[in-house]
């Protein structure tokens, strides 16, 4: 049975079909390496392709990658999924932030993470996502069946073998999280989060001094287990004593990076 494909993909797959007719074998490579094919095109100039499940993939990959893929522009606070959703696509932040949440059966939401470009969402063994995921800016997914990533994984080692690495290093800033909620003080509480923002941007390449800060004091609350109320206190005392500037309501800046640090990793003046 052919496999259907969205509208958006198939005019793309068509035209890079009519593009390659006309080529010699030598230019349909050359295009490919140059990324001048549309699904080739995009995913040379996405966050995945420097940090996130793309990084060890040729150009032939990626244009394979590309052509099972959907991609979609999101407003800010606008779900990408929802808890409870049937789990059928995997999901890639390509632009923009992302969080995810959980609700409780009492109703209320719990912030459980957040996510960059690069990051992959939607990923779980079960039938159902256990949470949900949201934009916190304006931006881009990329989505494609479970299935086919599968398979994929099956034809190219490389890719499954980022998946895991990716898996692992997500693991680890779970365990992390959980000893910093178990063990470490609001206002510590508060600056691990602010610099794990900031190097989130370093590494994908923004070097400041001015810094994104697209999470509300309540959505940072949710995620360390703080009162609104709290986190701006944590913040209001940054600010007093000249560890952070802020710019306007989403921007930021670290005037004393080794202070805050120092303080995020349990170490500075308010430690046990």
């Amino acid at each position: 049975m052919k496999k259907k494909r969205w509208p958006m993909q198939r005019l793309a797959h068509e035209g890079r079909a009519r593009r390659q007719a006309n080529m010699t074998p030598l230019d349909v490579t050359r295009s490919m390496m140059d990324g001048m094919g549309a699904e080739a095109d995009v995913c040379m100039k996405c966050g995945s392709r420097s940090l996130g499940l793309c990084a060890p993939l040729d150009a032939a990959a990626l244009d394979d990658v590309a052509a099972d893929s959907e991609r979609v522009a999101l407003e800010a606070r606008a779900p990408i999924f929802h808890q409870g959703d049937d789990a059928r696509y995997v999901y890639t932040l390509t632009e923009g932030t992302a969080r995810l949440m959980r609700v409780l059966p009492d109703g209320r939401q719990a912030a459980i993470g957040f996510r960059f470009a690069g990051d992959i969402l939607g990923f779980t063994p079960g039938e159902e996502h256990a949470f949900g995921a949201e934009m916190l800016t304006g931006g881009r997914v990329c989505r494609m069946e479970r299935r086919r990533l599968e398979q994929l994984f099956r034809r190219y080692p490389l890719l499954e073998r980022r998946f895991l690495d990716l898996c692992a290093r997500e693991l680890a800033q779970s365990q992390e999280h959980i000893m910093a909620l178990g063990r470490f003080t609001a206002e510590e509480r508060v600056a691990a989060f602010l610099l794990s923002l900031v190097d989130a941007q370093r590494r994908r390449g923004h070097r400041g001094p001015v810094f994104d800060l697209p999470a509300t004091r309540a959505d940072i609350g949710e995620f360390l287990g703080l009162t609104l109320e709290t986190v701006s206190r944590a913040i209001s005392s940054f600010r007093r004593r000249n560890l952070i500037r802020l710019h306007g309501q989403s921007g930021i800046e670290i005037l004393n990076e080794a202070a805050l640090t120092a303080l995020g990793t349990g170490e500075g003046e308010d430690a046990a």
